[in-house]
């Protein structure tokens, strides 16, 4: 079992590739597009941090078929474009657990949270999402897909980038 972090894929979402400058034609060319890298490093016994904005404009069974699509056990962490009502029933058969934006999960020297955090601990790095095709800067490392390629990372690699930024 390995783990990924990821951010922002805003699947089923039409305006995103015009926002972000995605390099896509549709947006089923994109949702393709990432559920291939998605699948090409994930295995089904691997685990995914997501940090959040994970789709949009999908009704239920479009969500199910997504989830069923997708390798891998899920934890979610709420974007802004997460809205609990509308996920909430999606719970059961979209995501592996639902957490509220805001809760932030501490690994070794990492704080995983959606929008880059305002305050980071001492010796802490912000692993977060939210800016989509912005580049990292100080203690902030920002894995949206649009600046990772359009695919999950491992934590492994994570790890490594926060190194280079305490380091730097």
């Amino acid at each position: 079992m390995s783990l990924y972090i990821t951010a922002d894929q805003h699947w089923g979402h039409r305006n995103i590739i015009a926002y972000c400058s995605r390099p896509f034609k549709s947006v089923e060319e994109m949702d393709k597009v990432m559920i291939d890298n998605w699948n090409s490093v994930i295995s089904k016994n691997d685990v995914v941090i997501h940090l959040g904005d994970f789709c949009l404009c999908y009704n239920n069974q479009q969500l199910k078929e997504l989830r069923d699509n997708l390798n891998g056990t899920i934890f979610l962490l709420l974007g802004n474009h997460d809205h609990p009502t509308r996920l909430q029933n999606f719970n059961i058969f979209v995501f592996d657990s639902l957490y509220s934006e805001g809760v932030n999960i501490l690994n070794n020297n990492l704080i995983f949270s959606h929008r880059p955090l305002w305050k980071i601990p001492d010796g802490k790095v912000n692993v977060h999402g939210h800016i989509h095709d912005k580049p990292s800067y100080g203690r902030y490392l920002n894995v949206s897909v649009d600046v990772c390629n359009f695919t999950p990372i491992a934590l492994e690699e994570v790890i490594k980038r926060a190194k280079e930024i305490s380091n730097g």
